[in-house]
């Protein structure tokens, strides 16, 4: 009998194939991004000493919507601006196994927009 295997189960085996060649350093984080029906995530990582350097998120911004377009965008931004203001210009783009498309492209092309290379 064959089972189908679930749309969660299937992101996470994308993400640990991408993560086992992806990774962050103090000069070059990683920025991984992490989405809810709810809500938007992103933080920048450096998996060297397994800290957080900055993160952000609808959450934290308090949006009154956090899952949709404009919400990652804003997300997109704040990362960035707080990531230029402690000196990181340059990330590594952790999408988690989302398809790059909608909300996960929109906070990259934010991110981008606002000072990160990528």
């Amino acid at each position: 009998m064959i089972t189908k295997e679930s749309k969660n189960v299937s992101r996470m085996r994308r993400h640990a194939r991408v993560r086992r060649k992806i990774s962050g350093t103090n000069e070059c984080p990683r920025l991984s991004v992490y989405r809810s029906n709810a809500h938007i995530h992103a933080q920048l990582i450096d998996d060297m000493k397994g800290v957080t350097l900055v993160s952000s998120s609808s959450l934290s911004l308090k949006l009154e919507n956090g899952s949709n377009i404009e919400a990652a965008k804003k997300v997109g931004e704040d990362i960035a601006k707080l990531a230029v203001a402690k000196g990181i210009k340059k990330v590594v783009f952790d999408r988690s196994g989302y398809l790059y498309h909608g909300r996960i492209k929109a906070l990259a092309d934010a991110a981008r927009a606002n000072g990160l290379e990528f």
